[in-house]
């Protein structure tokens, strides 16, 4: 039997250090940006979720490949991310955006929030989704 070391940090550190070092933005101000053409909304959620139902005009950089489309020295790289002068991030309910918010904030990526509560707190607020 093998037992596993005791983590260095947890996802409860981990999302404390990212909430501590990153901006949000809530469910209604980020309505008010629905088609401005300078945000970029950034769907980290599986395609699957996606398929489901996204905000109208966001990006989909499920977050198993963030890192990847986000470098431009990366093959993957997806030139989309770096057109807009503001990301909002977001996922299913908050956790994942959070985490990739402060990843693409530690790549350099300069004005980056996450959408606070997420697809839940969108829909709470009325926002559309995509069929």
């Amino acid at each position: 039997m093998t037992l596993t070391p005791p983590l260095k940090k947890g996802f409860k550190q981990m999302l404390a250090e990212a909430n501590a070092a990153i901006a949000t933005i809530s469910a209604p101000e980020a309505l008010a940006l629905v088609g401005d053409a300078s945000v970029l909304f950034v769907d980290v959620r599986e395609a699957s979720e996606v398929a489901a139902g996204a905000i109208p005009g966001a990006f989909s950089a499920p977050r198993g490949f963030l890192e990847f489309f986000a470098d431009p020295e990366c093959p993957m790289h997806k030139p989309e991310l770096a057109r807009a002068s503001r990301l909002i991030v977001y996922c299913a309910s908050g956790g994942r955006s959070t985490l990739a918010a402060k990843t693409l904030a530690d790549m350099g990526y300069g004005d980056v929030l996450n959408l606070a509560g997420g697809v839940a707190a969108w829909k709470a607020a009325g926002g559309p989704l995509t069929a």
